[in-house]
């Protein structure tokens, strides 16, 4: 009987050191966020004396009521307002562009196609730092600054190569034979996309979705060039206006506000994880 039960904990030993070590790494990259959460509900003075310590010697709400009441008479819902416009403004363009040329490149025949589709794959490699001093000099001139038009208008004109290359890649595993029996019922190119190709892309659109809500809440740089009035700007814009060289950082709104900014983030990745996933693997970029 003992010979058994060290047999069978020998046998599940491995399991249990893999599963072990997996908890305490998922810990380890969580606890940033734990202690970010934690920290909201601490006064100000215990935020960084007890930095090891995820349980509030006093919950303090007021953290959050004081962030959200913003400041110079500017609500943090402003800014939420602001961020949740650009940001369903910026799926959708990404959604409708990237899955139009996606198709053009997947399916239609047209001059200069292979230049073209190389030139895509190289602008995934560049760096956005290249083109932001060309594009602010184009939108500047176009009187664009201080709105929503820099950061939305591009979304609808090509969106991110890099979802027009998961997109492509997905559109290839569809059999042209789907294509074919449609063309020969009567549907032009733009139908065969519209009642053949676009209902098979919810992987990907879902996985596009994702990307393009989680890329566009969290920018930082493209807001920070572009809208400079406060009415305009965004939630990264307005957790950086609680920090002040000369007056100090008001740490607790600061830590509140952060808390609620990963709010959406997370329900939306928590609802469509498995969208999100398949979306990945069916497209070849594994």
């Amino acid at each position: 009987m003992k010979q058994r039960r060290e047999n069978k904990v020998k046998k599940h030993l491995p399991n249990i050191l893999y599963y072990l070590f997996v908890i305490g790494l998922g810990f380890i990259m969580i606890y940033p966020i734990l202690w970010m959460i934690a920290s909201s509900l601490k006064p100000n003075q215990e935020i960084f004396s007890n930095v090891t310590s995820l349980i509030p010697s006093e919950f303090v709400w007021s953290n959050y009521i004081e962030g959200w009441e913003g400041f110079g008479g500017t609500s943090f819902a402003l800014f939420f307002k602001n961020s949740i416009i650009i940001t369903t403004l910026v799926v959708s363009g990404s959604l409708f562009s990237s899955s139009i040329v996606a198709y053009g490149f997947a399916r239609c025949t047209f001059k200069f196609k292979k230049i073209l589709f190389a030139c895509l794959i190289a602008t995934v490699m560049l760096p956005v730092q290249i083109t932001l001093i060309p594009q602010y000099i184009l939108f500047h001139k176009l009187g664009w600054v201080n709105t929503f038009l820099p950061l939305v208008v591009p979304a609808f004109l090509g969106g991110v190569p890099f979802f027009i290359f998961l997109m492509i890649q997905f559109i290839r595993g569809i059999p042209k034979e789907l294509d074919e029996a449609a063309v020969i019922d009567g549907c032009s190119t733009f139908g065969v996309f519209l009642r053949i190709i676009l209902p098979l892309l919810k992987a990907p659109l879902v996985t596009v979705a994702i990307f393009s809500f989680m890329w566009t809440w969290d920018d930082f740089l493209a807001p920070l060039v572009y809208l400079n009035e406060t009415s305009v700007q965004t939630v990264a814009l307005g957790l950086r206006k609680f920090m002040d060289s000369q007056t100090g950082t008001t740490w607790g709104p600061l830590l509140a506000m952060s808390s609620l900014s990963l709010l959406p983030q997370f329900i939306l990745f928590l609802f469509f994880q498995k969208y999100l996933v398949k979306g990945i693997a069916t497209t070849g970029l594994k």
